[in-house]
């Protein structure tokens, strides 16, 4: 299995910023922007968002909204109440989410704030969107319009079996009719 950082490394999607010296003929790496779908504490209006706008973590950029293309069960778990997509595709719900552009620098931060690889794993899933704000390249904005594009998604593989028989959600709100309250880590035993 290959670590989060090693599977970043690989992709080659990932848009890669290169700059041109002329009068070196060389050519410098610059830094890399991924793509992130985010659909419980993290979103807007959501108890964990606070960290997707401190720049101290790094740079995440709202792009738009979207869902994802396959069936997952996202589930509310756990004696604390968080969110998870369970890796099963095909079951449950076509998820909705936030997506968003980040930098290395937020990608880290959001693999450590994830637990990844143990409680969650960092996958690349496919994700139409359904409303799109992002102002980037050419490839972006066709990637955009054709309406599918692909993401890192924070899901987990890693789950007691009881997980599967909890109820499925289309999207997570910490305030949602379901009544389980997220609980934020500073207010954990």
């Amino acid at each position: 299995m290959l670590s989060c950082m090693d599977l970043l490394t690989q992709l080659t999607w990932t848009k890669k910023a290169l700059f041109y010296s002329e009068a070196t003929g060389s050519s410098a790496f610059a830094g890399t922007m991924a793509r992130v779908f985010v659909y419980g504490t993290l979103k807007k209006g959501q108890p964990n968002y606070k960290h997707m706008i401190n720049t101290a973590k790094g740079l995440a950029k709202f792009q738009g909204r979207g869902r994802t293309v396959e069936k997952y069960p996202l589930v509310i778990a756990g004696k604390y109440n968080i969110p998870y997509m369970l890796n099963i595709p095909g079951t449950g719900h076509h998820v909705a989410g936030e997506i968003y552009s980040v930098d290395d620098q937020m990608l880290q931060f959001l693999d450590e704030f994830e637990g990844c690889p143990d409680m969650y794993q960092r996958t690349l899933m496919r994700i139409e969107v359904v409303e799109w704000e992002g102002k980037g390249g050419v490839g972006e904005a066709r990637a955009a319009a054709e309406g599918v594009i692909e993401c890192f998604v924070y899901s987990t593989t890693t789950y007691p079996p009881e997980w599967v028989g909890l109820p499925y959600h289309d999207s997570y709100d910490s305030s949602g009719k379901h009544g389980l309250s997220y609980v934020l880590r500073e207010s954990r035993d």
